[in-house]
């Protein structure tokens, strides 16, 4: 081949190249809830003062005659259409509000590109205050919800009645942890999560393409990989699997998998601006309480990480639950026992 025709040639390779980078790396726009193309509004909104909208459900006694007024952040691939077996006895007993809403990217609410752990905090905020539940609330952040929790702790400690974290989410790259703690916690992980989490953290630009291709294994929940599950989180997913669907489940990523589910993990796992040992108690006179409650046989959250926070920081109460994994929160028993713990009953 002449020399002359090398250049051209590896010219276009290189730009060839550059484009399927380009389109391997940039996701999606997403597919905004009432815009054109994008799907219909179905539920309840407000508008926050950026512009976006947040979808919400109440249910429980009304606010007007509620004692307890509590927000429910869910986790990683769910939604405000969450079903809690709380019993009705226990919501009418202790007269309590409850408001469930989609958090940013996830079902009818809007992206938000600048999401962070501070702004799901003011999104909590936001949303009480446009409906008017009152100044003092409870939160409750399960699982991947608990970082908002965190981040109510942080920058809105006076609006909060009280806090729990159920089964919630850890930082494996939060300075306060030792480091021999959270690397072990992490090993313990499956390889491909930890992969998974790495690039969330490290390198985020690069979090759609890890996501999408097809040659590593990525986060084993999407992926099939069942070993994720301990015995009795294989029992309660058998369980659920039998009861009827009421369709909601579709709507979670109705969006697009990048600013639901893919953002829910950067914004987790990126560097924040605080961490957990920076919190200071927010009920020093016992006018209120946080709970951490963990599964002991959890494989998908380190009981070891969260056991250490509640270590070093002796005002938030640990509860192990034994024999118990992740969706423990799928149980009626155990929300009892939360509910009667947050409010003091």
């Amino acid at each position: 081949m002449p020399p002359a025709m090398l250049v051209p040639i590896a010219v276009a390779f290189t730009v060839g190249l550059l484009g399927y980078a380009y389109r391997a790396l940039k996701p999606p726009p997403p597919k905004i809830c009432g815009s054109p193309g994008g799907p219909p509004v179905t539920s309840p909104r407000v508008k926050l003062s950026d512009g976006r909208h947040l979808a919400y459900r109440e249910t429980g006694v009304s606010k007007e005659v509620a004692k307890h007024k509590i927000i429910i952040i869910h986790g990683f691939d769910s939604s405000k259409d969450l079903h809690l077996p709380i019993s009705q006895e226990l919501i009418e007993q202790f007269k309590i509000y409850l408001l469930f809403f989609d958090r940013p990217g996830y079902g009818d609410s809007d992206p938000d590109p600048s999401r962070s752990v501070k702004s799901e905090a003011y999104d909590v905020q936001e949303l009480a205050d446009k409906l008017q539940i009152g100044h003092k609330f409870y939160v409750i952040g399960i699982s991947m919800g608990a970082y908002p929790v965190y981040g109510c702790l942080k920058y809105i400690k006076d609006r909060l009645s009280g806090a729990a974290l159920v089964v919630p989410f850890v930082h494996y790259w939060w300075p306060c942890l030792p480091a021999n703690l959270s690397t072990e916690a992490l090993k313990r992980l499956p390889l491909q999560d930890q992969m998974t989490f790495r690039v969330a953290h490290y390198t985020p630009w690069l979090f759609y393409w890890w996501m999408t291709q097809k040659w590593f294994p990525s986060l084993s929940m999407m992926s099939g990989n069942m070993a994720i599950f301990c015995p009795q989180d294989m029992e309660i997913l058998a369980k659920l699997s039998e009861s009827p669907s009421d369709g909601q489940e579709s709507k979670t990523q109705q969006q697009g998998v990048y600013e639901s589910l893919h953002r829910d993990l950067m914004t987790g796992y990126a560097k924040w601006e605080f961490n957990p040992m920076d919190l200071c108690n927010p009920f020093p006179d016992n006018e209120g309480s946080v709970h951490i409650w963990q599964g002991s046989e959890d494989r998908i959250i380190p009981s070891q990480v969260n056991r250490y926070i509640s270590e070093k920081l002796p005002w938030i109460k640990y509860h192990e639950v034994p024999e118990t994994g992740h969706f423990l929160f799928f149980e009626s028993k155990h929300w009892e026992t939360i509910l009667r713990a947050l409010l003091h009953r």
